[in-house]
Parts: C-alpha cells; sequence; structure tokens
C-alpha cells in the first residue's frame, strides 16, 4: 500500500471556476432542493433505486412479453450490476452519500439522473428501440458483457481501495487501480454505463450519459484533482498518471 501523507502547509490548486459553479448547483439540485426537512439519506434514494432495477427490467419483460435474447441480457447486465452496488455499499459505503438531503432532491435526484436510466431498459424492452447494432448480436452482446464486467471489477476495486486505506491514513493514494489514472472509479462507472447504452443502441442514452458524465462526473474530477493538488507529491503523481484513461487521456 502507498499513500502520502498530508503536507503541513497546504496549498492546492484552486478548482476550475466552471466546476465550482457547477458544484454549488448540482449540490443544491442533489441535496437542498426546496428547502425543509432532510428525512432520508442519499444513499437511501440510490440504493432504492439500485434495488429496484432487476425487479423493474423483469415486471417489464413479463409485461411486454419479450423473451428476446437482448432482453434478457440487458436484465442480467443492468439488474446485476444494481445488485452489485447494494452489496458493494454494504461492505464499504461511501461517506459522501450518507448525507441527509431534502424531500424535493431526493425527488430531484431520482427524476434527473437515476429514473432515466430506467428507461435505457424500458425503451429496449419494450421494442420501442429496435437496434441493429454494428456487429452480428452475439457478437455485441459478448461486447457488452465484457464491457460491464470489466467496469464493474474497476469500479468496485478503485472504490474497495480508496476505502480501506483512507480508513488508515489520510492522504495521496497513488498505487494500486490509482497508479496509472487518477480516477479509476468513474472509469469503471461509465464503462458499465456505456454497456447499457450500447445494448439499447438508441439516442436517449446518449444524451443522458452526455449530461451526467459532463454535468456531473467531469465537476467532481476536476474538483477532486484541486484537492489533490494540496499534497507536496501531487505534481510528480499527475505527471506519471493520466486523467482517466491509460495513454489516451
Amino acid at each position: 500500500m502507498t499513500f502520502t501523507a498530508k503536507s503541513d502547509t497546504p496549498s492546492a490548486t484552486p478548482a476550475p471556476a466552471w466546476a465550482v459553479t457547477m458544484r454549488r448547483v448540482n449540490d443544491y439540485l442533489s441535496k437542498d432542493f426546496l428547502g425543509g426537512p432532510r428525512p432520508w439519506k442519499f444513499s437511501w434514494v440510490v440504493n432504492f433505486q439500485k434495488a429496484g432495477s432487476f425487479i423493474f427490467f423483469g415486471l417489464l419483460i413479463a409485461y411486454y412479453q419479450n423473451t428476446s435474447t437482448a432482453a434478457w441480457v440487458y436484465l442480467a447486465l443492468h439488474g446485476s450490476y444494481g445488485l452489485i452496488w447494494l452489496i458493494k455499499d454494504l461492505a464499504f459505503p461511501d461517506p459522501n452519500w450518507q448525507i441527509r438531503i431534502t424531500i424535493g432532491a431526493g425527488i430531484n435526484a431520482f427524476a434527473a439522473v437515476l429514473g432515466p436510466y430506467w428507461v435505457f431498459g424500458w425503451l429496449l424492452i419494450s421494442g420501442t428501440s429496435q437496434p441493429h447494432y454494428p456487429l452480428p448480436d452475439i457478437a455485441w452482446f459478448a461486447l457488452c458483457i465484457s464491457l460491464c464486467m470489466i467496469g464493474s471489477v474497476i469500479m468496485i476495486a478503485a472504490d474497495a481501495q480508496k476505502f480501506f486505506t483512507l480508513r488508515v491514513q489520510r492522504g495521496l493514494i497513488t498505487d494500486g487501480m490509482h497508479r496509472w489514472i487518477r480516477h479509476p472509479n468513474y472509469l469503471g462507472e461509465m464503462m458499465i454505463y456505456a454497456s447499457f447504452a450500447m445494448m439499447v443502441w438508441h439516442w436517449f442514452p446518449v444524451l443522458i450519459l452526455s449530461w451526467v458524465w459532463l454535468g456531473l462526473f467531469a465537476v467532481n474530477m476536476a474538483m477532486k484533482e484541486a484537492s489533490m493538488s494540496r499534497y507536496p507529491q501531487w505534481a510528480a503523481y499527475k505527471k506519471k498518471s493520466w486523467w482517466l484513461i491509460p495513454l489516451l487521456f
């Protein structure tokens, strides 16, 4: 395990103005929207959607009587990912999800992001999307399954390393999943949802993922980069690592 202890004289690089502004907007919409009481944790809203995915897509298959291979593969991918998320949350919950939020914020988070994720499967299973894949169906399914599995491992391994390392000592993590890329958990999550979008092969998932990846993920990564810059070894670590994809970006 390699980590760098926190500097006694931190001097973080300020986060980009666009990221700071977007973070304020996102925090209000997902935590404080409309004000009022805070009866639930953010994690409860997220876990409700994750836990319900397998059931929701199974009911869609029954309702539309769609027993195609594509429908079952999508159920296995998206539904199982939801269960994987719950296991991860039980084993090493992310502290950022444990904050209490307003009723409006919970509804807004579901309506703006979590709910539209369910629309992906509805498009495919209902027959609204009738994809013509670039490869033979069985080859495309294999590609989507592989992408989802590898993404799940990357995301879980990165989150686990961060959770258990920071329990020992706060600092800059520069080994393991973070050795070559600085945001492996986001890479894994993006691979997972890219596999869902590829299964559906429709413009709507592209629209939603563009919003999530640019409006949420990019903001969080930019803010994290600014936070990590307070460590004295940051410059050397940044020079030898990549933002998201090794040898590319």
